[in-house]
């Protein structure tokens, strides 16, 4: 990890409250528990003013979580920070200075520490800082990281060596290491060779990490190309997955025990909007790759989250098909989000979704848009209105590559100007339990295997007590993550109305899993 003193580095503790009551905290823990078997165990509350500058929250996993936000003022910024621990009982509290004109790129809890990473707000300097705070006390040490490619950084990662920045130059991708012993930043080697798309930057306990491109191959054939460093950031493999005339879109990897690697991810034409099916990809150490393509109406669940009388429709057509002997083909707009281990087999998670435009009168928005930052929205009367998810599927399939089962969450009432993952899952030993919580709302579904245990259920993000109502038109954007073990956290601004005592509005976190 980083040495605590080093001759160019930065070193120095927060700035801490002076008034422990400057921050009314409201904690209730262990409250309720609902009828769909979601239990919201603890809940905790900042009251904040309706225009007033939100939290951001990084999770430290069984060593609780961190508030973040930037307040600025005349003539300096700051982060406010704080820590809880997972009972929600602050840790620290303080404020670090920030340039003005630096902004925050990326945010890591990892080790005992919390990374945060800082980038120019033009591209007329390319030096990041990276910033180390010590979990304990909230003591830090700021590290300039030398940079000479103009880059924008869209991935950042800590290994056990350093840390990585990812993200593009000129539409190819490019990833930075930056050493914790020597304290230099470096290229990967293998890199800046091809445009194509980072898919994933995929780090291991052991310090090695994994490089996804998904870039045109020799035969401009789209496909995923694989690069393996080792915990000193060395290029120890670099190779393309070998494809037919499908083009690999996007990927995600895992690593198993015995050293074979999982990639898995979509498939498609030319068009690289639009996908056909999954396809799963095996190396084994020596470098033998094994591909399995699964188009998507060869997946029995795939089409549940329509209604009955179409699936049937859409099934029985597939059938026909099938009988005639042609291609069965079904585009989708599909994003593979996690592989886990699942007993002996691995789960994919990945989610449908659609782009949706509306149409405007060219005369209104001609007078109405012109000159404002929404025109950059619009095209020839078309007004895009955001992402619309249709589903989530969930599939297992053997070491192999074969798939063994699959089943899918319908999500009806989604709606995002941001490509995100929403559904959620907690692998259990006899049942898996898919949620994903919207407007305040949280929906589950319970599968094992193919057989829904449980159908989608709903259950409101809770207040303090039952007497309190959440008004939910002042209810901004509430979130669902993975926390530790099997617990999640839900957390947004919600206006509450308590009838003896008025409106509050606060920034909330809800402790939850699904039991």
């Amino acid at each position: 990890m980083l040495p605590k003193k080093i001759a160019f580095a930065k070193s120095s503790t927060l700035t801490k409250w002076k008034y422990t009551d400057f921050l009314l905290i409201f904690f209730i823990s262990g409250y309720y528990t609902a009828t769909a078997q979601i239990e919201q165990s603890a809940r905790f509350e900042i009251p904040v003013a309706r225009n007033e500058i939100k939290y951001s929250i990084i999770p430290a996993r069984q060593d609780g979580l961190f508030l973040i936000r930037r307040l600025g003022s005349q003539t300096s910024d700051q982060f406010e920070l704080a820590r809880l621990d997972t009972a929600f009982k602050e840790i620290w509290h303080g404020f670090l200075e920030i340039d003005k004109k630096y902004i925050l790129v990326g945010a890591r809890a990892q080790d005992e520490k919390l990374f945060l990473l800082t980038r120019y707000l033009d591209y007329t300097r390319n030096d990041f800082e990276l910033i180390c705070l010590d979990q304990k006390n909230g003591s830090y040490v700021r590290y300039p990281v030398k940079n000479f490619i103009p880059f924008n950084p869209i991935e950042f990662q800590i290994t056990k060596q350093g840390a990585l920045i990812g993200g593009y130059y000129n539409h190819v991708p490019v990833v930075m290491f930056y050493s914790f012993d020597t304290q230099k930043s470096r290229i990967l080697p293998g890199l800046l060779n091809e445009s194509g798309e980072l898919t994933q930057l995929k780090t291991y306990p052991d310090g090695s990490f994994d490089v996804l491109i998904s870039a045109k191959n020799l035969e401009g054939t789209k496909t995923i190309f694989l690069k393996n460093y080792d915990a000193d950031a060395e290029l120890m493999r670099n190779f393309p997955l070998h494809t037919d005339d499908r083009h690999l879109i996007f990927a995600q990897s895992l690593k198993t025990n015995n050293n074979m690697q999982v990639v898995a991810g979509v498939f498609g034409t030319r068009n690289a909007e639009y996908s056909r099916g999954l396809f799963i990809a095996t190396i084994d150490p020596a470098g033998m790759q094994q591909i399995r393509y699964y188009n998507f109406g060869d997946l029995q669940n795939f089409f549940k989250y329509m209604k009955a009388k179409r699936e049937k429709r859409v099934k029985a057509r597939i059938e026909r098909k099938k009988i005639h002997g042609k291609k069965i083909r079904f585009n989708y707009r599909f994003l593979v989000h996690e592989i886990v281990p699942y007993k002996d087999q691995y789960i994919l998670l990945g989610e449908a979704f659609y782009p949706k435009y509306i149409t405007v009168d060219s005369r209104m928005y001609n007078s109405f848009f012109s000159g404002t930052s929404s025109y950059s929205n619009i095209r020839n009367g078309r007004v895009f209105d955001g992402y619309y998810y249709t589903h989530a599927v969930v599939m297992g399939f053997n070491p192999k590559g074969d798939v063994v089962w699959d089943n899918s969450f319908e999500i009806n009432d989604v709606r995002t100007f941001t490509l995100e993952q929403f559904v959620k899952l907690e692998a259990q030993k006899d049942k898996i339990t898919l949620l994903y919580l919207y407007d305040n709302v949280l929906r589950s579904k319970i599968i094992k295997d193919n057989q829904v245990l449980e159908g989608k259920t709903s259950e409101p993000i809770k207040a303090n007590t039952d007497r309190e109502i959440i008004d939910q038109e002042n209810t901004d954007i509430t979130k669902l993550d993975y926390w530790y073990k099997d617990y999640f956290y839900a957390f947004g601004v919600q206006e509450i109305i308590n009838p003896g005592q008025g409106k509050r509005r606060v920034f909330f976190i809800n402790k939850l899993r699904h039991q």
